[in-house]
C-alpha cells in the first residue's frame, strides 16, 4: 500500500511541480530551462525513503487528508534534492546515484563550448547552489498547499531540521578541514543533526503532524528517527570506503576528501594507518592507493569496530522503538527498517 501512495501520490505531485516550473522558465533563458529540467532528472532515482516514512507514519495514524500527504512527501524530496546539490559543491563531487550529477553536467557543458576549466566549475558550481536553493524555496511552496490548521507546525518543523542540518553540514566541513576537532561525540552529534533529523525525525514527525497524533507520538518519532538516522549515516560511512561501487556510490570520494568518519577515527594512532595517513585526503588518490587506505583500515581494525558499532546502534534503535507508545503496525515496520539500514549494500 505505501509503496503505490509513495510511486503514484508523490511522485504526481512532483511530476506536476516540475511541469510547471519548466514551462515559466522556458521564456526566461534556455539554460534556464535546462536548469529545471536537470533539477527534475536530480529528483528521479533516489529511494523516496523520506516520503515513505511520511506515509507510513501517517497511515498509522488513520491517513486522514491522504492529499496532504502526497503534498508534504514531495515536499521532503524537494527538500532532499536541494541539500545533496549543495553538499555535491561543497564536496566537489561530480557523481551521483552512478551518474555525472547536475554540477557536473553544466560544467561539462561550459567546457564543450570552449571555456576555461576554472571557468567550467564556476558554472557547474553556480548551477548547482542555485538549483538547491530554487528547491529549498519550492520546499516551503508546496508546504503552503496543505491545510491551515497544520501548515504552521509542519514549516516549522521543517524549518527546525534544516537549522540542524547547516549546522551538522558546517560541522563536517570543519572536521574535514581540522578548524573544529573530530571527537567521537562530535562525529556522532554532526550525523544527528546533518543526516538523522531531516532524513528521518522530521518524516516520521510530519506524518505524525499530518494526522493530527498529537504530541507524544511526535516527541517519540523524534526520537526514533534521530536513532535510525545515525544508524543509516554509520553505514553509509563504512559503504562509501569498502561498498560496491556497481551499486552507483563511490568509494573513493570520502577518502580523495579526506572525510572525518568514526571510520577513520576508529584508525588514528595505529601504525598501518599511520603508514599510509599521508595517501588520506589526496585529491588525485587512485584505485591503487585507495586500495591501500582500504587495507590499513581493515589492518587497524577500524572496519571491524565500525561493524560492530552498526549492530550496537541498531540494537539501540529497536529498544527506542521497542519503548514508544506507537501503534503496533509501524513498530514493526520500524524495527524492519532498522534492520534493512544496519544490512545494506547500497
Amino acid at each position: 500500500m505505501t509503496e503505490i501512495l509513495t510511486r503514484d501520490a508523490v511522485d504526481v505531485v512532483l511530476a506536476d511541480f516540475f511541469e510547471s516550473r519548466i514551462r515559466r522558465a522556458d521564456p526566461l533563458a534556455a539554460h534556464y530551462a535546462l536548469l529545471w529540467r536537470r533539477l527534475a532528472r536530480s529528483s528521479v532515482g533516489g529511494k523516496r525513503l523520506r516520503p515513505r516514512l511520511l506515509l507510513d507514519t501517517h497511515r498509522a495514524f488513520g491517513a486522514p487528508h491522504p492529499e496532504d500527504a502526497a503534498v508534504a512527501g514531495a515536499a521532503f524530496e524537494l527538500l532532499h534534492t536541494a541539500l545533496l546539490l549543495h553538499d555535491d559543491v561543497i564536496d566537489r563531487d561530480v557523481s551521483r546515484r552512478g551518474q555525472r550529477n547536475l554540477p557536473a553536467e553544466f560544467a561539462a557543458d561550459a567546457a564543450d563550448a570552449g571555456l576555461t576549466p576554472e571557468a567550467a566549475s564556476s558554472w557547474g558550481d553556480a548551477s548547482g547552489i542555485l538549483g538547491g536553493d530554487l528547491l529549498l524555496s519550492a520546499t516551503y511552496a508546496l508546504v503552503a498547499r496543505v491545510r491551515p490548521v497544520i501548515r504552521g507546525e509542519l514549516t516549522e518543523l521543517i524549518d527546525e531540521h534544516l537549522f540542524r542540518a547547516a549546522a551538522g553540514e558546517h560541522d563536517d566541513v570543519a572536521f574535514g578541514l581540522g578548524t573544529a576537532p573530530a571527537t567521537s561525540e562530535s562525529v556522532l552529534r554532526m550525523m544527528a543533526n546533518k543526516t538523522a533529523g531531516y532524513s528521518f525525525a522530521a518524516p516520521l514527525c510530519a506524518g505524525a503532524v499530518l494526522a493530527e497524533a498529537g504530541e507524544r507520538a511526535a516527541a517519540e518519532l523524534e526520537q526514533v528517527g534521530l536513532a535510525l538516522g545515525v544508524l543509516y549515516q554509520l553505514r553509509d560511512d563504512l559503504l562509501g570506503v569498502f561498498g560496491d561501487s556497481r551499486t552507483g556510490k563511490s568509494t573513493i570520494s570520502d577518502l580523495r576528501q579526506g572525510k572525518r568518519t568514526l571510520l577513520v577515527a576508529f584508525a588514528e594512532g595505529h601504525p598501518e594507518w599511520t603508514a599510509v595517513r599521508h595517501l588520506w585526503g589526496d585529491p588525485e588518490l587512485d584505485e591503487a592507493g585507495a586500495g591501500r587506505l582500504r587495507a590499513a583500515l581493515t589492518a587497524a581494525g577500524a572496519y571491524a569496530a565500525m561493524t560492530e558499532l552498526i549492530e550496537t546502534q541498531r540494537q539501540e534503535a529497536v529498544a527506542t522503538i521497542d519503548r514508544t507508545t506507537l501503534p503496533n503496525g509501524l513498530r514493526h515496520e520500524l524495527v524492519g527498517l532498522a534492520t534493512r539500514l544496519a544490512e545494506r549494500a547500497a
